[in-house]
């Protein structure tokens, strides 16, 4: 179990250091920001939706490990996906976060699997949910800053 933790901790300080589509999207035609109050971590969400599906997707922000990664990776699993199959992964992660997950948790998140110990450190699930609700913020065009308070 030792070696399993290791590489999902391999997994999150990689996506931190060199987070995956980190930028601002000029032509996003959905946006939406979240804080963390606890933490301090802000992140704001560019997707661009073409034809109901994920055409480009980035982010800007400042936090954590935990938070950085798990936008980079949640940006990553977003590309291509229908509106329909980003709420589903939206359901599935924070399903995640807040349950223990199914033993076949990993075929159905993929990489998005590294976050399943995060739950037993509560003040940080916060940090791993909050580009999850900044995502659902977006969908849902809902206006202001969402917070994980």
């Amino acid at each position: 179990m030792s070696s399993l933790r290791d590489l999902y901790q391999e997994v999150i300080f990689d996506h931190y250091r060199r987070p995956r589509n980190r930028h601002r999207l000029p032509d996003a035609n959905r946006k939406a920001e979240g804080y963390n109050p606890l933490c301090g971590d802000r992140i704001t969400l560019y997707l661009r939706i073409e034809d109901g599906v994920v055409a480009d997707v980035g982010f800007e922000g400042v936090g954590c490990a935990i938070a950085i990664a798990s936008a980079s990776l949640m940006t990553e699993a977003l590309k291509g996906r229908t509106e329909s199959e980003m709420e589903a992964l939206f359901g599935a992660f924070h399903d995640m976060m807040m349950t223990a997950p199914p033993a076949d948790a990993s075929s159905h998140l993929g990489k998005l699997a590294v976050f399943s110990g995060v739950r037993e450190f509560p003040a940080r699930v916060k940090c791993a949910t909050l580009a999850w609700h900044t995502l659902h913020a977006a969908l849902h065009d809902e206006c202001g800053t969402i917070s994980t308070e």
